[in-house]
């Protein structure tokens, strides 16, 4: 499809949002900023809650597509998890229903199959129809954003690219990143394809750089027209000289959600 012209870009003062707020630009973006807290450098930015229809549903009015990050983005109690991700997650797509946007590119995660076993030497990579497998609140949270897209594109038409991402950093900071990680700029590449790709319908796909030590399936990126140019590799022996290798007894180490599993990090950090 021809790209669009006007995004907005929930969770815009986030981690991920920053990123993205500087690098998709780049592609002739004008964004349009959502997040519940100020955005910094962005005056104009809507300051509101998801659960603020009336406020939602005027940032959605007018744009082309939305990249929808905003979410408590660790682990929480059910009651912050639904309130935030799984209500605030169908307020955004109400809102996009009720103002006729055609495509959403939603950012689901890997913790939606965190328990999935990790693939361990010749292992085959996961592949993006493996059954979902939640390891918290958080990931079962992705899971239904992945569902309510599947629904919204069965009733109403509307288009969803859902990314699992893996981690979005400048760097990988552990040596289970090695696997998962997604530079920024490839962030940036993999969501201006899955916002310029044709006949998505709903689409899931996993998020991450070509990296040496990949666990999962790119391949439905790929065909979204997504060229990712980075690999964690060059940062492999410094982590693993400060950290040691994975070992597959370990249970942190032993499924693709690391120590989400066992003893997931708690909102707020």
């Amino acid at each position: 499809m021809p790209a669009p012209r006007t995004i907005l870009l929930t969770g815009a003062a986030g981690g991920l949002g920053t990123l993205m707020r500087e690098l998709l630009p780049q592609y002739g973006y004008d964004l349009r900023l959502f997040d519940v807290v100020p955005v910094e450098g962005a005056p104009d930015a809507v300051v509101a809650d998801l659960a603020d229809r009336a406020a939602l549903r005027e940032a959605v009015r007018g744009v082309d597509a939305i990249v929808h990050l905003a979410a408590i983005s660790l682990e929480s109690s059910f009651e912050r998890i639904l309130h935030a991700n799984i209500e605030g997650t169908y307020h955004l797509y109400e809102a996009a229903r009720e103002e006729g946007v055609p495509r959403i590119v939603f950012a689901s995660s890997n913790h939606a199959v965190g328990f999935t076993p990790r693939p361990i030497g010749d292992d085959p990579l996961i592949p993006v129809d493996t059954p979902r497998r939640p390891d918290t609140f958080y990931g079962l949270s992705k899971g239904f954003g992945e569902d309510l897209a599947q629904l919204y594109w069965d009733l109403h038409g509307m288009e969803t690219v859902s990314v699992r991402i893996g981690s979005c950093f400048r760097e990988p900071t552990s040596v289970r990143m090695l696997s998962i990680w997604m530079s920024p700029e490839d962030g940036a590449r993999l969501f201006h394809a899955a916002l310029t790709a044709e006949g998505v319908g709903h689409t899931v796909v996993y998020g991450s750089s070509a990296n040496t030590r990949l666990w999962w399936d790119l391949s439905g990126a790929r065909a979204l027209g997504y060229e990712p140019r980075d690999d964690s590799e060059p940062f492999a022996a410094k982590l693993i000289a400060e950290q040691g290798e994975l070992d597959p007894a370990d249970p942190d180490h032993a499924y693709l959600g690391g120590h989400f599993t066992t003893h997931p990090p708690m909102w707020p950090h």
